[in-house]
């Protein structure tokens, strides 16, 4: 940890209100209100029930696999960062009853520390998905960073836990209302908060990978997670396509949301663009050609900047 760094941001974020992972956004008077009126989470949480047609996604996913490995969590993970770049204002996050916009798209999904193993511990894996990533790219790191979870080397979540299991019970209390304090202030440590998959700006879980319908999750109190996506397995729902009624292969998407971060409206449209890029992976994602001239950043959706 370089403690001129920490200086600084603990500087920062007590004189300015800034962060390491976030930027103060001026706001309406009727939203400023609301942190200090809904003070958790689960108090502002919203759910939304959604889902993507399969079959499209599968035909996909069947022909990259020839080239690279992925599967439909990489897929959720690359719509999430598509939806997430597309409609900014959904990568938000309120800390210390104050808006933030974050610093950066990420993501974190949650896996079995064993495949497959019944008795075997999830765990988190968040990563950034920068401006300018493929889906190959991204599947390549997602692929790397669970092949180190699955490892027997040791995460920064790992050490985490460790730090706090260490405490007796009473002693963690205090641990974890000084934490959360210390993160009100805004002087949280950038390494902390880099290394701890629940500052991130989206979670999601596959559920569907484990055999499972989807859910509704709550979100969490820790960290500054605003927006949880929650998959199931692939069903088959009844739906009218032109003058018919057909039954078609679907993955059940459930969302929950902070809506302090912003309204219904945006959330809908960011809903939109996730579904639009399950649905039409070979526009959005790409990385079937054998020249890469179909590699399409995740972010080609973004706002212009004026």
């Amino acid at each position: 940890m370089d403690i001129g760094i920490l200086l600084n941001d603990i500087k920062r974020g007590l004189t300015t209100g800034q962060r390491p992972d976030g930027t103060l956004i001026p706001t309406h008077p009727y939203r400023r209100l609301m942190p200090h009126i809904m003070r958790t989470r689960n108090e502002s949480v919203v759910y939304f029930d959604s889902f993507a047609r399969a079959e499209p996604l599968l035909r996909y996913l069947e022909e990259v696999n020839k080239h690279f490995t992925a599967d439909i969590t990489h897929c959720l993970v690359a719509a999430g960062a598509l939806g997430l770049y597309e409609n900014p204002k959904m990568n938000r996050f309120v800390s210390g009853r104050r808006l933030y916009a974050r610093n950066g798209v990420h993501v974190t999904f949650s896996m079995k520390r064993q495949k497959l193993g019944r008795e075997a511990k999830l765990t988190a894996v968040k990563l950034e998905v920068p401006k300018g990533e493929t889906f190959r790219g991204l599947c390549e790191r997602m692929n790397a960073n669970v092949k180190v979870e699955r490892s027997d080397k040791k995460t920064s979540a790992d050490k985490e836990y460790e730090l706090f299991n260490r405490l007796p019970r009473a002693l963690l209390d205090v641990a974890v209302h000084a934490f959360k304090a210390v993160d009100h202030w805004n002087i949280l440590p950038r390494d902390f908060i880099n290394g701890d998959g629940m500052y991130t700006s989206l979670f999601i879980a596959n559920l569907g990978s484990l055999g499972m319908p989807a859910g509704y999750h709550h979100l969490y109190e820790w960290g500054n997670c605003p927006l949880f996506m929650m998959a199931g397995k692939i069903e088959k729902r009844a739906l009218v396509v032109g003058d018919q009624v057909v039954a078609i292969d679907v993955i059940p998407i459930r969302y929950s949301y902070d809506e302090r971060i912003d309204d219904g409206l945006n959330a809908r449209f960011g809903i939109e663009a996730v579904n639009r890029a399950l649905e039409n992976p070979y526009q959005h994602f790409g990385c079937v050609k054998d020249d890469g001239s179909d590699a399409y950043p995740l972010d080609q959706f973004a706002p212009q900047q004026p």
